[in-house]
C-alpha cells in the first residue's frame, strides 16, 4: 500500500491538474532555473506548485534609498500577496535585474527588498525596483512553530521534556480529497532540565527614615533570600542598622504666624481649618480642565487638578496672608497668581490662562561698519508667551562665550579686530520653543585701510542708438561709478542698537564732458572721486491690491492690520499702500474683510530694503456658505469639496462642544461656515496664509508642504457672537497621502496671525471608519489619520508635513528681451508654486503643495522649491513674474528650444523640460513658465552651474556669475531708450547725485511726467522727448537727458498707434530754492506732421506763460507743466518714492487713458494730447527687380557704369560712414532720393533727434 505521504503527493498532483496549473510544471528547465538564480530568498516548505504575483512599487529613490517593505505592500494591496511568499523577484524599472546592477542590496521574505543610498559605492544612489512574490495558488501549509513548552517538571536540579506544535492550514475551501496535505509533523519534543537549587541574597533595599532629625538616631535597610528551594538557606544577616541624624537639634521655628501654624519645614504657614478654591479658564471663557495647581514655593509638587470646570481646592492655605499659587498646562503659558484675604474660611482665585506662542523675534540685530578698535552694540527683542528668558549669541554660527562677553538681549564689543568681521545672531528660547534673528554684519575696517575707494568703477552707459563716437564705432561711454559699500563714517554716538545716520561710499566730486556723437554731441557728469557721505535713507512702502481667488472681486474698504494695531484701510478698487519702517525684516500684514464675506486673510509680505515700494497681487478666498447644525448632534463637515473628487477629511464635532465666550455650553443651532484651501485647485496657491514656514527646536524657519489649509467659523444664530468648539477632531483620508514618509509625519498646525508662523497643534494617529466615497456602489472600509484640536482664538488650520528635499531656483529679471547683464531688473516680484508630480507617480496627484515669493536683487532671486534627485518629473514648478502691476513675460519655450534665449544649456535644458505657458496653446498668455525640479547630480559637471540649486548651497545661488544657468523674465517693452546727463540706476537709490541736472531732482520724493502721443500711420514710429533746462538759471539750456520709446499698436482700430513718452517733470530741483520749468521737444522720428493738439493742454500753456514756439509741424515744444494735468490734457503725473513704480502707474494710466485706470493694452481714443500723421513715403521710380524686366540690357549697363564711378570715388580716397537709426528710417532714407533741398535741410533736422 501507499504510505500516507505518497497519498498527499499524488492528491497534489492531481489537484493542480484539477486547477489548470499545468503551466506552471511544463516550464523549461533554464527558465525555472533563471529565476531561482534571481530570488535569493525561497521558502521550502512551499515549493511545488506555485504562481507570480503582478509587480510592486511603492517607493521611488527618494531621501536615504528605495524600499518595498512587504508590510507596506500589504497595506496598499492587501489580498494580492499571500501570508507566506515562496520566493522573491526584484527587478529595476529598466529590466535589469537586482543582481546584475551592482548595487548592494538586502532582500527577505519576511520583510521584503531595500536598498540603501549611502551603502552603494562612489556616491551612487540606488536605482528604482520593484519586486514580485511567488505564492502557491492552493494554500496548504505548515503555521510558524508555537514557542516550547514549559518543562514538564519545576524542581530545581532536574530533568523533563518541553513540546512545540504546529498547525496545517489551507485557506481556500476546497474537498477534503482535493486538498494536499502538509509534509512533516505537528510537534516536537526536546529534554529541557532546571538549574541546580540556589539561594543568594538580593540587592539592598533602601535605607528607612532616620528615627530622629536631629541629636542622634538609627535607621535600618533590609535585604530577601531569593533561594530557588526549600533544601537551601543564604547565609548572613537579612538587615543592617546605621547611625543617623548626628547633626544638633536647631531651636524651634522662629515663623510667627497670625493665622494658624508653622507648616513642618518652617517655610510657611497653615490653617487646617481654611479652604481655597479656584477657577482655570481660558482667554476664550472656556474651563480649563487637568491643570497643574502648586505653590510658587514648591512648584513641583502637585497640591491639585483642576475638574471638568476648571475648579480645584486646596485645603490649609491661610486666607489672612497672600499666597502666590503656580499654575500650568501643555498648550498653555504658566502664570503665577495671588489669593486675596476674606477673612473667612473659604477664599477664592480665578486664573486665566494665555495659549503658549513660540517665541517670535520683534528686534533683530542690524547691520555695523566700524574702524579698527572701535566699539558696536547689537540688539535683540522677542515676544512670547511665556516670555522668553534665555538669550544667546552666535558668531559665524559659533557660541560666543556668556562668561567673556556678559551679554542678555544685547552683545557689546569692545576694541574690534578685523577677525571680528563677520555674521552675528541671537538665538532666544522658552518654554513654548526657540528662534534665531536675522543675521547682522559687522564689517571691521583695518587701520590705514580707506573704507572707500576713491577711484570710480568702470560703469558703461548706453549711448542714444545715432550716437556712434568717431575712431571707436562705441555705443557705450564709460561715466564711472562708486562702489556699493557702506563706510564707518563719524558717528555722534557708536552705542546704539541702531546707528542714528548710515555712511556710504557715494560721489564726491564730477566732471562735465562732451561725447562726441559724429553730427551731435552729448553732455555727460562723469564721476572722478568718491568718497563716504551719508547713505539717502529711503522710505520703504508696500503697495498691493486685494482680490478674491475666484473672480478678482475687489476688498473694498478691508482693515488692514501689522500686529495688533490698524495700519491702514483698502481702497475701493482693493488698493493699499503701507509705509514700513526701513528696519523692518519680516512684515506680517493681515487682511480682514468688515462686511465679513472674505476670509481673513495674514500675509507675509518682502521688502526692498534699498527703498521704494514693492507690489503685490493679493489673493483672498470667499468665505463658504454657512450651513446650520445642531450643537447638541455629533457633527461632520467635508474638507475640499471638488466635483468628481472625494473630500480630503472632514471636521467631527462631538455634541454639546460649542462654547461662548464666557465659557458658557451653547445649546441650540449654529451658522458653521468652514472654508477649505484645496490644494489640488491651484488658483488657491496664491491665497494661502503665511508663508507655509515653521521654527523647529532649534529655532530655524523651516518649509512645510500642505495638504489642505481650512478657516473655521461658528456662530450663534441668533446674535451672531462667535463660539468657540472643544474636542473637534480632524480626519485625513490616507488615499490622498501617496507618499508614505509623509504619513507619520503629518500635523495638524494653526497660524499665528500676529506673527505669520504656523505652530503645531496636534499629531495624528490611525484610525479606519465605513464610508463610501465619490462613484462608490457601496460603502468600504478606508484609513484615516485623526487629529484632535480645540477651536479657541486661532481659526486657520493647515494640515502638513516638513519636507525636506529642497532646492533653490534661479531666476533674473531683465528690462528688453535682448538679456544683458547690465539692464537687469531689481525689485522684480517672483512666485513660485510648487506642483506636485503627474497622476500615476508613487506620489500625490497633480497639486500645489507650496507658495513663495522673492525680491530680485542685483544678482537676480533664489527661490526656495522641491525636488528630487531620482525622477526629474517628481516636483515641478509654476514660475510667474510682477514689478509695479505687471506682469512679466517669460523667455519662450517655442517653436524651438534655444538655450541662449531660456538661459540654461544643453543636456539640463531637457531633464527639466522648460515650457512657457503658451508653448502648447498660442493663445495663453506668455508670463509664465513650466519647469521639472530635477535635483542636480554634483557628479553631473552639466549640472553644477545652475538653474537649480541643492538646499545646501545657497550661497552659490545666491552669488552665482551672470553666465551661469539661470530662467529669465524681461519687459515687454522694444526699443526704449533712457539717456541721463547725471547717470543714475533706477533700482538702486543710493545711487543718486545732488546735482541741478539731475533728471530726478530728489531721493525722497520721485515725480514721473507723461505725454500721450498719438500715430496715425501704417507702422510704428519712435518717438523722442528732448528735454532742456528752461527757466532755471543753472540749467537753462541744458540738457537733462534723452527719452526714446516706440509706439504702440492699438489692436481695436487699424493704422494707428500711441506713444506713452515720458519727459522731465516742471518743478524744484535739488537745491529747492526755485523752480524750472523745463523745455520739452516731442520728436517723432519719421516722415510725421503734427495734425492736432490737444485743446485743454494748449488753453494752460497760453495761460501759464512762457509759451514755447511750435513754428515746425514735425514736432511739439512745450514749457513742462507745473501742475499735475490728468488724461483731459493728455499729461500723466504720478509721485512715488520710488521712481520705478511712479512710472509703472503712470504707464498704466497712460495706456488706459484714465487718471485712475491701469492697462497694457494701447487705446487711443482716449487721453491724448498730440496726434501725427506719420504716412509711407510713396516710391516713384520702378524699382531694380523691376527695370531688370522691363529693359535689363540698358539696366545692366548703367549698373557697370555705376559701379566704375564707385570705384573712381574709391580710388580718390572719399571716405564713406554708415550711419545706425533707430527705426525703420534707415530703410526709408536709403530709398529716398537725395536732391539739393534734402541736402540743406540735413544739418538743420539733424540736432533734433538729439
Amino acid at each position: 500500500m501507499l504510505g500516507l505521504n505518497e497519498v498527499a503527493l499524488l492528491l497534489s498532483v492531481l489537484a493542480s491538474a484539477a486547477l489548470g496549473q499545468g503551466t506552471v510544471r511544463s516550464r523549461s528547465l533554464s527558465d525555472r532555473t533563471r529565476r531561482v538564480a534571481l530570488n535569493t530568498f525561497t521558502d521550502a516548505q512551499t515549493a511545488g506548485v506555485t504562481e507570480w504575483t503582478s509587480w510592486f512599487n511603492i517607493d521611488h529613490p527618494g531621501g536615504n534609498g528605495d524600499y518595498e517593505r512587504l508590510e507596506a505592500i500589504r497595506f496598499y494591496y492587501r489580498e494580492k500577496v499571500c501570508a507566506r511568499p515562496a520566493a522573491m523577484e526584484a527587478r529595476t524599472t529598466d529590466w535589469v535585474a537586482a543582481a546584475d546592477t551592482g548595487e548592494v542590496v538586502h532582500s527577505s521574505l519576511e520583510k521584503g527588498f531595500w536598498c540603501i543610498n549611502r551603502e552603494q559605492a562612489r556616491g551612487r544612489v540606488c536605482s528604482n525596483y520593484h519586486v514580485r512574490f511567488q505564492c502557491p495558488p492552493v494554500q496548504s501549509y505548515w503555521t510558524d512553530w508555537s514557542e516550547w513548552g514549559a518543562c514538564s517538571t519545576t524542581a530545581c536540579d532536574d530533568a523533563g521534556i518541553q513540546l512545540r506544535q504546529r498547525k496545517c492550514v489551507n485557506t481556500q475551501p476546497m474537498p477534503l480529497l482535493l486538498v494536499p496535505a502538509c509534509l512533516g509533523h505537528h510537534s516536537e519534543r526536546r529534554e529541557c532540565s532546571n538549574p541546580p537549587c540556589i539561594a543568594k541574597w538580593g540587592p539592598w533595599g533602601r535605607w528607612g527614615a532616620c528615627s530622629a532629625t536631629c541629636g542622634g538616631g538609627r535607621r535600618i535597610r533590609r535585604r530577601t533570600c531569593v533561594r530557588t528551594s526549600e533544601t537551601v538557606r543564604c547565609g548572613g544577616r537579612p538587615t543592617e542598622i546605621q547611625k543617623c541624624g548626628k547633626s544638633p537639634c536647631p531651636a524651634k521655628c522662629q515663623l510667627a504666624c497670625t493665622e494658624g501654624r508653622p507648616s513642618e519645614d518652617c517655610s510657611r504657614c497653615t490653617c487646617d481649618d481654611h479652604v481655597l478654591q479656584g477657577e482655570v479658564r481660558a482667554v476664550s471663557g472656556v474651563p480649563v480642565a487637568e491643570a497643574w495647581v502648586a505653590l510658587d514655593s514648591q512648584p513641583k509638587v502637585i497640591r491639585a487638578l483642576t475638574d471638568a470646570k476648571g475648579q480645584f481646592r486646596l485645603e490649609g492655605i491661610c486666607s489672612s496672608s497672600s499666597t502666590l499659587i503656580s499654575i500650568r498646562k501643555e498648550k498653555f503659558a504658566p502664570i503665577t497668581v495671588s489669593t486675596s484675604s476674606n477673612g473667612t474660611a473659604w477664599s477664592w482665585v480665578r486664573a486665566v490662562l494665555r495659549s503658549a506662542e513660540k517665541p517670535y523675534i520683534v528686534k533683530h540685530p542690524e547691520d555695523k561698519v566700524r574702524h579698527e578698535g572701535g566699539r558696536a552694540m547689537f540688539c535683540c527683542k522677542a515676544t512670547g508667551s511665556p516670555a522668553p528668558d534665555k538669550y544667546y549669541w552666535y558668531h559665524n554660527g559659533t557660541l560666543l562665550d556668556r562668561k567673556q562677553y556678559k551679554y542678555e538681549e544685547d552683545l557689546v564689543l569692545w576694541s574690534l579686530k578685523p577677525e571680528q568681521s563677520g555674521k552675528y545672531y541671537c538665538k532666544t528660547s522658552s518654554s513654548a520653543g526657540s528662534i534665531k534673528s536675522s543675521p547682522a554684519l559687522l564689517t571691521v575696517i583695518a587701520k590705514g585701510k580707506p573704507a572707500c575707494n576713491s577711484t570710480p568703477e568702470t560703469h558703461l552707459i548706453r549711448l542714444p542708438m545715432d550716437c556712434v563716437q568717431p575712431g571707436t564705432d562705441s555705443m557705450h561711454y564709460n561715466a564711472g561709478r562708486c562702489p556699493h559699500n557702506k563706510c564707518a563714517g563719524s558717528l555722534g554716538f557708536d552705542m546704539r542698537c541702531r546707528d542714528e545716520a548710515g555712511f556710504c561710499c557715494g560721489v564726491h566730486d564730477t566732471e562735465s564732458r562732451t561725447i562726441d556723437c559724429g553730427s551731435y554731441s552729448l553732455p555727460i557728469r562723469a564721476v572722478t572721486q568718491c568718497g563716504c557721505q551719508k547713505c539717502p535713507q529711503p522710505t520703504v512702502l508696500v503697495r498691493g491690491r486685494v482680490v478674491t481667488a475666484d473672480n478678482d472681486e475687489p476688498l473694498r474698504f478691508g482693515h488692514i492690520y501689522i500686529g495688533r494695531e490698524r495700519a491702514g484701510t483698502t481702497g475701493y478698487q482693493g488698493g493699499f499702500t503701507l509705509q514700513i519702517p526701513p528696519d523692518t525684516q519680516r512684515l506680517v500684514v493681515n487682511f480682514v474683510d468688515p462686511t465679513e464675506r472674505f476670509l481673513d486673510t495674514p500675509k507675509v509680505f518682502i521688502l526692498d530694503k534699498k527703498g521704494g515700494s514693492i507690489y503685490h497681487n493679493v489673493k483672498v478666498m470667499r468665505k463658504q456658505t454657512p450651513i446650520d447644525i445642531n450643537a447638541g448632534d455629533s457633527n461632520s463637515i467635508s474638507l475640499g469639496e471638488i466635483e468628481g473628487e472625494d473630500p480630503i477629511g472632514q471636521l467631527v464635532i462631538p455634541p454639546n462642544s460649542f462654547h461662548k465666550d464666557n465659557g458658557e455650553i451653547y445649546e441650540g443651532t449654529v451658522k458653521a461656515s468652514v472654508t477649505f484651501i484645496d490644494p489640488r485647485n491651484i488658483t488657491t496657491a496664491a491665497a494661502a496664509p503665511g508663508d507655509l514656514n515653521f521654527v523647529d527646536g532649534e529655532g530655524d524657519m523651516l518649509p512645510l508642504r500642505t495638504y489642505g489649509m481650512f478657516s473655521v467659523d461658528f456662530r450663534d444664530e441668533t446674535n451672531k457672537e462667535v463660539l468657540g468648539a472643544g474636542g473637534v477632531q480632524v480626519l485625513l483620508d490616507t488615499q490622498h497621502i501617496k507618499m508614505p514618509e509623509h504619513i507619520p509625519k503629518m500635523k495638524l498646525w494653526s497660524l499665528n496671525p500676529d506673527t505669520g508662523v504656523w505652530e503645531e497643534e496636534s499629531d495624528f494617529a490611525y484610525t479606519t471608519t465605513t464610508a463610501g466615497g465619490h462613484g462608490r456602489s457601496k460603502r468600504e472600509e478606508r484609513t484615516f489619520l485623526i487629529g484632535n484640536m480645540e477651536i479657541r482664538e486661532r481659526r486657520l488650520f493647515n494640515l502638513d508635513v516638513p519636507e525636506n528635499r529642497r532646492c533653490y531656483v534661479k531666476v533674473r529679471a531683465y528690462m528688453s528681451d535682448k538679456f544683458l547683464a547690465s539692464e537687469q531688473l531689481e525689485g522684480v516680484v517672483i512666485s513660485l508654486i510648487n506642483l506636485e508630480p503627474k497622476p500615476g507617480f508613487s506620489s500625490n496627484p497633480r497639486a500645489w503643495g507650496r507658495f513663495d515669493s522673492v525680491l530680485t536683487g542685483s544678482n537676480g532671486a533664489c527661490l526656495p522649491a522641491f525636488c528630487d534627485a531620482q525622477r526629474p518629473d517628481a516636483y515641478t514648478a509654476y514660475v510667474t513674474a510682477m514689478m509695479g502691476g505687471e506682469e512679466l513675460e517669460a523667455a519662450p519655450s517655442t517653436p524651438k528650444m534655444n538655450p541662449n534665449i531660456i538661459g540654461v544649456s544643453q543636456p539640463y535644458l531637457d531633464k527639466i523640460d522648460y515650457q512657457r505657458s503658451d508653448h502648447e496653446d498660442p493663445a495663453l498668455k506668455k508670463t509664465a513658465f513650466k519647469i521639472n525640479l530635477a535635483k542636480p547630480n554634483q557628479n553631473n559637471i552639466d549640472e553644477t552651474n545652475g538653474p537649480i540649486y541643492p538646499y545646501v548651497n545657497l550661497i552659490a545661488c545666491e552669488n552665482a556669475p551672470i553666465d551661469a544657468n539661470h530662467f529669465r523674465f524681461f519687459r515687454v517693452e522694444k526699443d526704449k531708450y533712457e539717456y541721463n546727463v547725471v547717470p543714475f540706476e533706477e533700482n538702486d537709490l543710493t545711487t543718486w547725485t545732488g546735482d541741478y541736472l539731475s533728471w530726478w531732482p530728489n531721493p525722497q520724493e520721485f515725480r514721473a511726467c507723461f505725454i500721450k502721443v498719438k500715430i496715425h500711420g501704417q507702422k510704428e514710429v519712435m518717438v523722442r522727448s528732448r528735454n532742456l533746462g528752461g527757466t532755471h538759471r543753472q540749467t537753462k539750456g541744458q540738457l537733462y537727458g534723452i527719452r526714446d520709446i516706440r509706439s504702440t499698436r492699438d489692436m481695436r482700430e487699424a493704422n494707428t498707434s500711441a506713444a506713452c513718452l515720458e519727459f522731465k517733470c516742471s518743478g524744484m530741483l535739488f537745491d529747492q530754492a526755485e523752480v524750472d520749468r523745463s523745455i520739452i521737444a516731442v520728436l517723432p522720428q519719421g516722415n510725421c506732421r503734427r495734425t492736432g493738439t490737444n485743446s485743454l493742454l494748449q488753453e494752460y500753456l497760453i495761460k501759464h506763460p512762457p509759451v514755447a514756439q511750435n513754428n515746425e509741424s514735425q514736432g511739439f515744444t512745450m514749457l513742462a507743466p507745473v501742475d499735475p494735468l490728468g488724461h483731459n490734457y493728455g499729461i500723466y503725473t504720478v509721485t512715488d518714492q520710488n521712481p520705478r513704480v511712479a512710472k509703472e502707474i503712470a504707464i498704466g494710466r497712460c495706456f488706459d487713458g484714465t487718471s485712475d485706470g491701469f492697462s497694457r493694452e494701447m487705446k487711443t481714443d482716449s487721453g491724448v494730447a498730440l496726434t501725427f500723421s506719420c504716412p509711407e513715403r510713396k516710391i516713384n521710380r520702378e524699382s531694380l527687380f523691376q527695370r531688370l524686366q522691363t529693359n535689363p540690357a540698358q539696366t545692366l549697363s548703367q549698373m557697370a557704369r555705376s559701379m566704375r564711378e564707385s570705384e573712381g570715388m574709391q580710388a580718390q580716397g572719399s571716405p564713406t560712414r554708415a550711419m545706425a537709426y533707430p527705426s525703420e528710417q534707415q530703410g526709408r532714407t536709403q530709398n529716398r532720393r537725395v536732391t539739393p533741398t534734402t541736402r540743406r535741410r540735413a544739418p538743420v533736422r539733424t540736432p533734433q533727434r538729439q
